[in-house]
């Protein structure tokens, strides 16, 4: 049995050929694009994937949309964003897994090296963290405007290989463009979070999707934050050990909280009518 691929693009002319080539094993690539005015549609045609467009609205809106709307060609289903590579390894375990009809899982969860500066950030960048990539599209959905939680409907497992996340590809000034959208819906959240109180079961929860929304619940509440995660990131997770990379990795990720904590003001302002 063999395994369909779901790409989300808007504008990654740069990285989508690398991430075409790690997925060319599969016969059934679906890029769904946000009506890109780069090159994107053009690629992914020549490399003989389905282009499907819709607008992005949110995150887990846009992933939802496609489990429910498109038609894969196969039962599985492999989740990838373009600037990702999934590794020799991982396509093997993935298609050894849809070849297995024994199986009583419905979704896994798989480790990815966070790539900065010519090396794996692997301290810094909280490794390992298990995200949900491969499923059956008929038993998830997402929640979250943005870095979407995943609920499924039935047992998961985990991989044991990795794939390569490239966040970074397209440079500095893209990742503080895509980062500043990205902190405004996280200040929605956090301010839509703060209105609940803290699952504090939920932090000693085996379900990595409770577990992380109860962490995050938490951690809003916390003073100084941007500090604290510099902190936590750079001395406690030992980032430092990362070297230079490491260091300006967890400086960035400080700065992303600052600017989700001043949008929080902010909003809170408007909210008020208050000057911004």
């Amino acid at each position: 049995m063999r395994v369909s691929v779901l790409i989300l693009t808007l504008n990654e002319e740069t990285n989508l050929p690398a991430c075409l080539e790690s997925i060319s094993w599969s016969d059934d690539v679906v890029v769904l694009d946000s009506f890109s005015t780069d090159r994107t549609v053009e690629i992914a045609a020549g490399a003989g994937a389905r282009v499907v467009q819709r607008k992005f609205d949110n995150w887990s809106s846009h992933q939802n949309w496609a489990v429910r709307n498109i038609a894969f060609k196969h039962p599985w289903v492999y989740y990838s964003d373009a600037d990702e590579r999934v590794t020799p390894e991982l396509a093997g375990e993935l298609q050894g897994i849809a070849g297995d009809g024994q199986r009583d899982e419905v979704a896994y969860r798989v480790r990815f090296r966070n790539m900065f500066m010519g090396r794996h950030i692997k301290h810094a960048s909280l490794y390992p963290t298990w995200v949900l990539r491969f499923f059956r599209p008929e038993r998830v959905r997402w929640e979250r405007l943005v870095n979407p939680v995943a609920v499924v409907d039935g047992p998961q497992g985990r991989l044991q290989a990795h794939f390569e996340h490239y966040s970074f590809n397209k440079g500095l000034a893209q990742w503080f463009a895509k980062h500043n959208l990205y902190s405004s819906d996280e200040a929605r959240e956090l301010i839509r979070t703060l209105d609940q109180p803290v699952n504090w079961r939920g932090l000693l929860s085996g379900d990595p999707s409770e577990r992380r929304i109860a962490m995050k619940s938490l951690a809003y509440r916390m003073p100084l934050r941007p500090a604290l995660v510099f902190s936590y990131l750079y001395f406690f997770r030992l980032g430092l050990l990362d070297g230079v990379p490491g260091f300006t990795y967890c400086r960035l990720r400080a700065i992303f909280e600052y600017m989700v904590d001043l949008k929080v003001k902010e909003f809170k302002r408007k909210e008020k009518g208050l000057a911004p």
